[in-house]
């Protein structure tokens, strides 16, 4: 076995993985200095959890420690290494995770849902938690039953502030997983008609399952809520209810933070806001019409984790977009340039309209067109057809050029368009990627969205690899 890195402190010896699991040790004694169940991603001296899902996680245990595992966590001996071994490794996740948090009672939490920009918020608190000092955060989507204990299991020792994205897919998710990360701070970034094929009433279901993120919060804990959303006193009373200070934020008056202008430009954009009744002024790399309020649910999170509003500026001010989350480059082609903007990694109808409006602010020059490429939004239910014909109106509202869509729910989305408006369609977004070229034109600018399940992805690729950046 490799040897394991000596230049800080572990993260888990194997007496403090068998105290927090009441498992039993299998082997020698060891320790580790990181977390993960993708035996593939081990890294020398990790700890491999042996979780069962579509494959058996056991099966990899030796190729786990081939690459270096320091041990693992199995439900029985394995070859190759030790292991501490528990009669459940999902439940000894969670048991590790929440012994994280209490071995690190001086860390700070923060906790983030919402229909849209969970992950973006994230990390942009994320990125103010590390001005401030030695921070923690949740990689990618780490959001679900799996991604927040796991999280939690590899917060390091020196960590002062972390926080955590918490998703769902049906009612029940959220509540346990705040109970188990117990933030001290927690927000809801939005409420819209995302997953709502799993909730028997709809967008009423998603925003009471959204509020259920306060229902973990700890003693004299602040609930951040979205003020302006339909739904606003639903996550209010689940607020009272968790005995939270709650601040808002929003367009309307009356909130602690309240967005008075927003200017994108094409390097970013400049927000005008009141925060606590002082006036603010301030950057972002962010274009995107939604990041307005995304910036002051940011800023709110961070005051109520203990970092200076200066801080947070600074942090905003040189924040980028996520790749599939609007990241933006200029691809030479032939012919000339356009402006790609990828948006490809999810979609719901609130995030469309929120990206048709910034696409439809963008300045061309004459003759370059604003060119929107959408892929089918997904988990929907029986408001699919409604709510993909419903696009049309943003679109018009944004006056956008030309839209060109794949997929069997598009479809429905083409069919209603304006004939001077209506693009390509094709039956999958693999075949629309096949004709990049067609789609775009010297001066363009062009967004590409749709649900990662519809491979939306493989167009924003396609149209990128009609040339480099430039």
């Amino acid at each position: 076995m490799p040897d394991q890195p000596t230049d800080f402190p572990p993260l888990w010896t194997s007496a403090e993985i068998e105290a927090a699991t009441g498992g039993k040790l299998s082997g020698p004694s060891f320790e580790a200095v990181g977390v993960t169940y993708n035996s593939r991603e081990i890294a020398p001296g990790d700890l491999f959890l042996a979780l069962r899902g579509a494959r058996d996680g056991h099966d990899f245990a030796a190729a786990a420690f081939s690459a270096g595992a320091a041990g693992a966590i199995t439900e029985h001996p394995v070859e190759g290494g030790s292991a501490v071994v528990v009669s459940d490794t999902l439940r000894a996740l969670e048991a590790l995770g929440a012994a994280s948090r209490e071995r690190s009672p001086h860390v700070r939490r923060g906790a983030v849902t919402g229909s849209v920009g969970k992950t973006s918020v994230t990390q942009a608190i994320k990125a103010g938690l590390d001005l401030a000092g030695p921070a923690h955060a949740s990689i990618r989507s780490y959001n679900n039953h799996i991604g927040v204990p796991l999280t939690l299991a590899r917060m390091p020792r020196t960590t002062t502030r972390a926080v955590f994205e918490i998703g769902m897919n049906a009612p029940g998710e959220i509540a346990p997983l705040s109970k188990l990360v117990r933030p001290h701070a927690a927000c809801v970034t939005t409420v819209g008609p995302v997953h709502i094929e799993a909730f028997a009433d709809g967008e009423a279901g998603v925003a009471a399952e959204k509020a259920s993120i306060f229902e973990g919060l700890a003693p004299d804990g602040v609930a951040v809520l979205n003020g302006d959303v339909g739904y606003a006193a639903v996550l209010d009373a689940a607020a009272r209810t968790a005995g939270a200070r709650r601040v808002t934020f929003g367009a309307e008056a009356g909130h602690d933070a309240r967005l008075l202008d927003f200017q994108p430009g094409p390097e970013g954009a400049r927000v005008r806001a009141e925060l606590f009744g002082k006036p603010i002024d301030f950057a972002l790399r962010q274009s995107g019409f939604h990041w307005g309020l995304n910036s002051l649910c940011v800023l709110l999170m961070l005051e109520a984790l203990e970092v200076p509003v200066e801080t947070g500026l600074a942090a905003l001010a040189d924040f980028e977009p996520l790749a599939g989350r609007g990241q933006t480059r200029v691809v030479a082609a032939a012919g000339g340039t356009f402006t790609l903007i990828d948006e490809s990694y999810n979609a719901n109808p609130l995030s469309m309209a929120a990206g048709f409006r910034s696409l439809g602010a963008r300045p061309v020059a004459p003759g370059a067109r604003r060119i929107v490429v959408l892929t089918d939004m997904l988990e929907l239910g029986d408001q699919s057809r409604a709510l993909h014909e419903g696009l049309a109106t943003p679109i018009n509202l944004a006056d956008l050029d030309l839209v060109h869509t794949a997929g069997p729910e598009m479809k429905r989305l083409h069919d209603v368009l304006p004939p001077d408006r209506r693009g390509l369609w094709r039956e999958t977004a693999a075949e629309l990627a096949e004709e990049a070229a067609e789609l775009v034109a010297p001066g363009d600018v062009v967004m590409v969205k749709g649900s990662n399940g519809s491979k939306a992805s493989l167009v924003a690729k396609a149209l990128a690899a009609l040339g480099g950046a430039a």
